[in-house]
């Protein structure tokens, strides 16, 4: 089917609104960690290779593109040199991507100075890994960022870019930056309620949207910094925390996608996401994309995942569980959802042929996946050990982000006696244990067997154990080994500190 210049010209100048002199509207004020790196590689890059920014649907990226594009027309790059197209529209994905440059600059003629691409869901362009590689090598006067809900490691030419980019893998908000989103939010609501008062009736507004108003935690500069703390300093947080408490466990229902945060109902939050996941990015990328044809085993294989969050990965039971699904297939399937980044994998702690033959963990990208597909409501909350495994995975989720950007991988433990240690990191030669103890009971040595196992056969001095009540908060020391330190910190604090500081490591 012939796409006629015109018709191209208008969609992209709708997507362009700075020809006009124009600029996008409704942007978040707040910037969410990755901005500042993408911002970085875009305006002054490291290399010359273009940018990739990953991640699952619907958390952000074409945001975070507009964003940068707004950063760049504030140093006054010529609006005439920045393109964004997404190749999710159907006339622009039948056009491809060589006649959308030339439908661009027949309507908007090159300036003096450097050309800005911003691609988004560019896996829909044909063999785009190629002509990525050819325009890195051939065209140094542009810097291309392109989005994409599917790694290139999947595609068909892999090594057609490697050097080629630099990849930036955008997870799901943490609940610092969902905080951020929920307070525009309600400073918006605020002001349109400002704006109706005075245009109906000329007076004072009344206050029917109070904004977000949250008492101001101390900062720190790493979670090691607790270890230094007095017991008063304990005292005094968490106090100031328990306001924090409710809005984490709406953040562990609503999830940290973007678009379910901005709705009122937790159902048609909950329905959103189920489409998201369930309905485009299995039925339709992958099929798009992959080429899988068997979508209803595909997605049984998910929802497995999605009632086993958490849990050591078994090929055979969930081969055993999908009639007619061989192990391939099922591996294969495991590989498409880590690649469409709908899950984390996370494998044993160690090296040698044991660690080899281990299973590893599966975690969901965000926790609040399983009760969308599972229709679960808000029932989370009162089912303990669904809870359990949701804290488990968001706690994954905020370490997997802070430590990515250093090169550090997660692993998990198990003991002698199948005593586990949920997550450990090895930082600079330092072995980290981070055990989720997300319960009503107070955590105390006697509960801690596999920490304390691991901790004495690798001389570890501090570990970490992520706790539901605010007040298992503090120092636990073990008077048989006085030079193990073991922080209890609650849930919400962490997650809500770890965010904070991914954000300030990147600005």
């Amino acid at each position: 089917m012939k796409i006629e210049k015109h018709e191209l010209i208008a969609v992209l100048s709708q997507f362009n609104p700075w020809w006009r002199g124009e600029h996008t509207t409704e942007l978040p004020s707040w910037k969410r960690s990755a901005f500042h790196e993408l911002l970085q590689w875009v305006d002054e890059p490291p290399a010359p290779r273009a940018i990739l920014l990953s991640g699952a649907r619907q958390i952000g990226k074409t945001t975070l593109l507009l964003q940068v594009i707004e950063a760049l027309l504030n140093k006054n790059i010529s609006p005439a040199n920045i393109l964004y197209a997404t190749f999710d529209h159907p006339l622009l994905k039948m056009a491809g991507i060589d006649l959308v440059l030339e439908a661009w600059r027949e309507r908007q003629p090159k300036g003096p100075g450097i050309e800005y691409l911003f691609l988004d869901e560019a896996q829909f362009i044909p063999h785009w890994g190629t002509w990525v590689k050819h325009q890195v090598d051939f065209f140094k006067n542009r810097r291309i960022t392109f989005t994409g809900s599917a790694t290139p490691l999947i595609q068909t030419e892999p090594e057609s870019g490697l050097g080629r980019w630099h990849n930036i893998q955008l997870a799901t908000l943490s609940f610092y930056e969902y905080l951020q989103l929920i307070k525009q939010i309600e400073e918006r609501k605020k002001l349109r309620e400002k704006e109706y008062f005075n245009f109906m009736f000329r007076e004072k507004p009344i206050d029917l949207y109070p904004t977000l108003s949250l008492p101001t935690l101390p900062h720190i500069k790493s979670i090691a910094e607790l270890f230094d703390w007095s017991k008063d300093k304990f005292y005094e947080v968490t106090e100031l925390a328990a306001a924090y408490e409710g809005y984490f466990h709406q953040y562990l229902i609503r999830g940290g996608f973007p678009q379910t945060a901005q709705v009122d109902s937790v159902k048609q939050a909950q329905t959103l996401l189920r489409e998201d996941i369930v309905d485009r990015a299995l039925k339709r990328d992958m099929t798009a994309l992959f080429g899988v044809r068997r979508i209803f085993e595909l997605e049984q294989t998910f929802l497995y995942l999605c009632m086993h969050n958490g849990g050591l990965l078994s090929i055979t039971n969930i081969a055993e569980n999908l009639p007619g699904a061989n192990k391939p297939t099922i591996q294969k399937f495991i590989d498409l959802l880590e690649a469409t980044h709908l899950i984390y994998r996370i494998h044993p702690f160690g090296d040698g042929k044991q660690i080899l033959r281990s299973k590893c963990k599966v975690y969901l990208a965000d926790a609040a996946i399983a009760p969308a597909v599972l229709l679960k409501g808000e029932s989370l909350l009162t089912d303990p050990i669904a809870l359990g495994h949701a804290i488990e995975a968001t706690v994954f989720k905020h370490l997997h982000v802070y430590y990515s950007s250093q090169h550090i991988r997660l692993t998990y433990f198990h003991g002698r006696k199948k005593d586990e240690i949920d997550i450990i990191a090895e930082e600079n030669g330092e072995i980290i244990p981070y055990e989720i103890k997300y319960r009503y009971q107070h955590t105390g040595l006697r509960e801690l067997k596999g920490l304390i196992e691991l901790c004495n056969k690798r001389s570890i001095q501090r570990a970490y154990v992520i706790t539901k009540s605010l007040d298992d908060f503090g120092l636990l020391i073990n008077e048989k080994n006085p030079n193990l330190h073991i922080m209890r910190i609650p849930a919400a604090l962490f997650c809500y500190w770890l965010g904070a500081l991914e954000l300030c490591a990147s600005s």
